[in-house]
């Protein structure tokens, strides 16, 4: 099985984050969401995977530190990386079609924005599984439409009358991921708004009779904005006090401090004077002084001081002794 990973945007509804670091590289309870979403996809597949393909975009971006941290991120799963570069933002069709050389047998199309929890097994009778999750507004999303078989026979974007309540979440399988390049995007030069979607294609894979199923997802979390992105980091975290995860026991340097679990905190962070938690995460290096802080996500080689925080998110080597409590701080910032 390979799993395939379009991940060339820039993230900008994420900025000042994503001013220095990719969006898939932000960091969700101390791991990358790219990371994260891989190995929890390589979990529910439950076979070898033997192949993970990423799309990059500029390498002046997507530099070697990107490759070296996705190269190690496959090697973890037993996997090989492959690395491509999608030259223009040309769409989702056209992302996948930047990794034609990994594009043959079973497959996983995962686009890198989202964080998932699923249990379910694949269909062995479908060609492909569009995977889906249930959604009070149904309107405001792209959904897919069944037959009476249970099978996917169209998606229907932000339906103004009632399609269904499944969701297209932007991950996909296919029996055999060649067939993405047979019937669509750039090969037939199907443009839609000026770029090749992963959509139209799937559209022409279903009139040659392929048959498409759901995959439902139990968690569907957005990382698009700071606001959803710490609500996603205190959700994850409480899944990992669930499933009684070691990244949980942490044991960080305390001085005078106390910790509310769950937290997820680099050993190598110091807390002085200052109470954290619940649902923190705080990178390597960072050293927190008379603060007290909850609900946020604090990234690596930052000193904090003087602050109460709440719903707060804060990159990396950032000096922070301010009295705002919602804060959006990007890496390298002074506010003092």
């Amino acid at each position: 099985m390979k799993i395939i990973v379009p991940m060339a945007g820039r993230g900008s509804r994420l900025r000042p984050h994503t001013l220095t670091v990719p969006k898939p590289l932000i960091p969700i309870a101390n791991k990358p969401i790219v990371h994260r979403l891989v190995t929890d996809i390589a979990r529910i597949l439950e076979e070898p995977i033997t192949e993970v393909a990423f799309i990059l975009g500029d390498p002046a971006f997507f530099g070697d530190d990107v490759v070296s941290s996705l190269e190690e991120l496959a090697t973890s799963l037993g996997a090989k990386a492959s690395i491509y570069r999608q030259g223009e933002p040309l769409g989702t069709g056209h992302a996948i079609m930047s990794a034609a050389d990994s594009l043959s047998g079973p497959a996983v199309v995962a686009y890198a924005d989202t964080l998932i929890r699923a249990d379910f097994k694949l269909d062995p009778a479908a060609d492909a599984v569009i995977w889906t999750k249930q959604v009070d507004q149904p309107e405001a999303y792209g959904v897919v439409k069944l037959n009476d078989k249970e099978e996917i026979v169209e998606l229907v974007e932000k339906p103004e009358t009632f399609v269904s309540d499944q969701a297209v979440i932007g991950i996909y399988y296919f029996k055999e991921v060649n067939s993405t390049s047979d019937t669509c995007i750039t090969k037939n030069n199907i443009i839609n708004g000026g770029e090749y979607q992963i959509n139209d294609g799937i559209q022409r894979m279903m009139q040659n009779g392929k048959v498409f199923k759901t995959g439902t997802v139990d968690e569907w979390m957005d990382c698009g904005n700071k606001v959803v992105t710490v609500e996603t980091n205190t959700r994850i975290i409480e899944f990992m006090k669930k499933d009684e995860s070691d990244e949980i026991n942490t044991n960080p340097t305390l001085e005078n401090a106390k910790i509310i679990e769950p937290c997820v905190i680099d050993p190598s962070v110091v807390i002085k004077n200052s109470t954290v938690g619940p649902h923190v995460s705080i990178g390597a290096g960072t050293v927190i002084e008379n603060s007290t802080i909850k609900n946020s996500l604090i990234q690596c080689h930052s000193v904090i001081k003087n602050a109460t925080l709440d719903e707060a998110m804060i990159g990396n080597h950032v000096k922070y002794d301010a009295n705002y409590e919602k804060v959006s701080i990007g890496d390298y910032t002074v506010m003092e």
